[in-house]
């Protein structure tokens, strides 16, 4: 019995680790683009830009001025974030169907949290090469990740929202090509980066918040099954 109840505190927790990392990350986001002196654009920024240690005019991949007084905020939230990523994709057991298609969508997902921490630890104007990998663990192993997820969760996840699961993780991939060669279709360079990059954040938070609730709705059913019964 204490087993049982540990795994669902267990559970729990990395429903909640999930919520919790994405919340942080978007306010955090929203404090650190209104402190910048020149306003920071959705569509002309990286998303890296945020986290920039210095004032520079930067030439790659496309022409932009980048000052982020609260660039150290920023990193902080990307560590953050991809922690508790981490520690949602090693937790969240009952979202799960057994075997090698769910067992490598967790490992991915993990993967982008990895990247994520390690954008977070290595600047893109300090450690560019490390920051590029972070990037790539993201948009590559997150998105593949989450491809496969759709084919990975429990069969309790009704068949709609597998199958859209899958669809959000091709639509990222297809958006991350885009992004990669350069062809942003009106949405600007950090337009197309945020539809590789945000999916998995999205998807993780909705994840989270349904965990959350079929637990609640499970313990009121069977609050009710008692009651009846002894009634």
């Amino acid at each position: 019995m204490k087993a049982r109840i540990g795994h669902r505190t267990g559970h729990r927790i990395g429903y909640w680790a999930w919520i919790a990392g994405v919340v942080q990350f978007f306010v955090i986001h929203g404090i650190v683009e209104s402190a910048w002196a020149k306003p920071y654009s959705w569509a002309r920024n990286n998303i890296s830009d945020l986290g920039n240690a210095h004032c520079v005019m930067q030439q790659e991949p496309e022409l932009r001025y980048v000052c982020s007084p609260e660039h150290g905020l920023m990193n902080v939230s990307f560590v953050v974030l991809g922690t508790l990523l981490v520690v949602g994709a090693a937790l969240t057991g009952p979202l799960w169907r057994r075997g090698a298609t769910a067992a490598a969508a967790r490992v991915l997902l993990a993967g982008a949290g990895l990247g994520f921490a390690l954008a977070g630890l290595a600047p893109a104007d300090v450690h560019e090469n490390q920051h590029v990998l972070g990037a790539l663990l993201i948009m590559g192993a997150g998105n593949v990740g989450l491809l496969l997820a759709g084919a990975g969760l429990s069969d309790d996840v009704p068949a709609p929202l597998r199958w859209a699961t899958s669809l959000l993780g091709i639509t990222a991939i297809t958006a991350l090509g885009l992004f990669l060669s350069r062809h942003y279709l009106g949405l600007g360079m950090g337009g197309m980066e945020r539809v590789a990059a945000f999916p998995v954040l999205l998807w993780t938070l909705a994840a989270g918040a349904r965990g959350l609730f079929r637990r609640a709705a499970r313990r009121r059913e069977a609050s009710t099954s008692v009651t009846l019964i002894v009634g």
